[in-house]
């Protein structure tokens, strides 16, 4: 069994390493190789993973599937390199791959991960590619918008849901994010401040939502864009005197899938 390591000294260790680089798109590429890490691109098939770390012959290699999407520099190879990196760096996982207890898996991006393992190497890939400091010096006194994630990301060289999941961790501004497939939702994550838990319908996507204009109207294109709802349109326990109480919704969906970043002005 692997034990958890704290997040705090997750967040030290990837920080620690974010500093020796002044430009504000990490190289993770350098880094692994600066590790001595042996790093293969190869088209594995689409679909069976992004990222594995190996240990064999005294020697790490990470497999990077370039067939998911994950090619040298771009943004969902950055993150899972950074991802199968922190495999390599966070002690636990390292010792337990090198001795055998932890045994060589695949790595998946864009899925809410329930295995702490798993958790752990996300959180110090959002920690190295946007560490707090700089982070959060690029939001001071910024107003919350859908636009101010778009920018981060770009800036970032990151995907729009790994800056958003960054933003709730750290930002200044409460936020929702909300993942669904075909109505139906996957996962959700918060800032911790923000006035809501609990989702309207728990598992299917509310009907008077943008999301849920996408999947219940016919002939809606996978359009980008930012609307208003109420509280009662979303989310559960919402009093009385709330029921007027407005957000907003931006909607990013593709191909039967969709991505909602909720917040209140």
């Amino acid at each position: 069994m692997i034990n958890n390591t704290p997040l705090v000294h997750i967040k030290e260790l990837a920080e620690y390493i974010a500093q020796d680089f002044k430009e504000r798109i990490i190289p993770v590429d350098k880094i692994a190789i600066n590790e001595g890490l042996e790093l293969i691109y190869y088209p594995y098939e689409k679909g069976t993973f992004d990222g594995m770390t190996v240990y064999s012959n005294k020697k790490f290699y990470i497999h990077l599937n370039t067939d998911s999407g994950n090619e040298r520099d771009s943004k969902r190879g950055r993150f899972t390199l950074a991802h199968e990196l922190g495999h390599y760096f966070i002690d636990t996982h390292r010792i337990g791959l090198k001795s055998g207890l932890l045994a060589p898996h695949p790595s998946t991006t864009n899925i809410k991960q329930f295995n702490s393992i798993e958790r752990e190497a996300d959180y110090f890939a959002s920690c190295l590619l946007m560490p707090e400091v700089k982070f959060k010096e690029d939001i001071f006194r910024k107003k919350f918008s859908f636009d101010l994630i778009q920018n981060l990301a770009f800036n970032y060289n990151v995907s729009i849901t790994a800056c958003a999941f960054r933003f709730a961790q750290i930002g200044n501004h409460p936020i929702m994010i909300i993942y669904s497939e075909n109505g139906f939702i996957k996962w959700k994550t918060e800032s911790d401040d923000f006035p809501y838990k609990w989702l309207l319908n728990d598992k299917k996507v509310p009907e008077n939502t943008v999301m849920g204009e996408y999947f219940t109207k016919t002939n809606v294109r996978d359009i980008f864009k930012t609307e208003q709802v109420w509280a009662m349109d979303w989310f559960y326990y919402v009093k009385e005197e709330d029921v007027n109480r407005r957000f907003y919704e931006h909607c990013i969906p593709y191909k039967g899938k969709a991505l909602s970043i909720i917040w209140e002005d």
